[in-house]
């Protein structure tokens, strides 16, 4: 098993599609705001997908200008490793 979580960057938002493993998605694509509630429902996402896995899932984004960077840097606050 190789958990992935897929972020979708733009302008004060983000689109999430997570991955158990190659070609199987785990649950529907989602979208949260760049703002602290947004980040921690995606830390609690994460952190949900930890646990059924038993795996830290990787993140994998679209380096987007400027746009991405309150989301490394919560990301990186919190040990996740970054793909982008």
């Amino acid at each position: 098993m190789n958990p992935v979580v897929s972020l979708d960057v733009s302008k004060g938002k983000s689109e999430v599609q997570a991955f158990l493993d190659k070609g199987k998605p785990y649950g529907k694509s989602f979208s949260i705001n760049h703002d602290l509630d947004g980040l921690g429902s995606l830390l609690e996402f994460l952190e949900g997908m930890k646990d059924k896995t038993g795996i830290q899932p990787t993140v994998v984004l679209e380096a987007t200008g400027h746009y991405h960077t309150p989301v490394v840097q919560f990301l990186e606050q919190h040990q996740y490793l970054l793909i982008s």
